[in-house]
């Protein structure tokens, strides 16, 4: 009877594909299960977590320095200059931020590092600029980045200037105040940062070099006397000639 019991061959019957030992799940070679791995990775905190977005501005937001421009710096030119139209009194158009980078003919990181730094101080990002033409005594070559800039309007325009005049200017080392002749002839003031590290936004202790910067406020008024007269309502520190 246990003859007739055997297989056809004298061989053992298998059980399916893989015998019994693909029946039996393998374990992973960490020790441990898909599944239980699976749960402790939940459980980690997510690398580099973002952080939490800032606070959207009320609707009625105005910056300070443009309050400050409606309620008495234009009655006051208005005044000063006898402005028959509301639209004659001149204003801030823009505001232009400069930085020359050197040293970048050598050292490509440099550039990137300004340019970081020029838009946590403008607070938007700024654009690379690029040599126009190849000049071999100084190694530069036509395209090659060389520094950085940025265009500030509206309600980023007033907020720098309310940081430029309360806090970067007093913190100027030998500060005798602005060249109250720095005007190009075209109602544009320009005056020259040797620190850009005055501003409030940049760390001293993570900056790697000090950089100098530009910077260019560009009005709407028909003579350098009326623009030098609207940025003396916004308190610029002339000089007494």
């Amino acid at each position: 009877m246990a003859a007739d019991d055997k297989p056809k061959g004298g061989k053992p019957e298998q059980a399916g594909k893989g015998g019994a030992k693909a029946a039996a799940p393998r374990p992973d070679k960490g020790g441990a299960p898909k599944d239980a791995k699976g749960a402790r990775g939940k459980d980690k905190a997510p690398k580099g977590e973002k952080s939490a977005a800032p606070a959207p501005r009320p609707k009625d937001y105005k910056p300070r320095m443009k309050a400050h421009y409606e309620k008495v710096v234009r009655d006051e030119l208005k005044k000063q200059f006898s402005y028959g139209n509301v639209m004659q009194i001149p204003r801030i158009e823009k505001i232009v931020l400069n930085m020359g980078i050197g040293e970048a003919v050598n050292d490509r990181k440099k550039v990137d590092a300004a340019a970081k730094d020029l838009g946590m101080i403008a607070g938007q990002r700024p654009v690379v600029t690029r040599a126009r033409k190849s000049i071999a005594v100084y190694k530069l070559r036509d395209g090659m980045a060389i520094g950085a800039k940025v265009t500030l309007r509206g309600d980023r325009m007033y907020e720098f200037v309310d940081r430029l005049v309360t806090i970067a200017l007093p913190r100027v080392k030998d500060f005798r105040g602005l060249n109250p002749k720095s005007f190009d002839g075209r109602v544009k003031h320009s005056m020259c940062l040797r620190e850009h590290i005055v501003f409030p936004e940049i760390d001293y202790d993570q900056v790697d070099q000090i950089w100098g910067m530009d910077v260019i406020v560009c009005t709407t008024a028909s003579t350098d006397d009326e623009a030098r007269a609207l940025l003396r309502g916004f308190n610029f520190p002339f000089r007494q000639a």
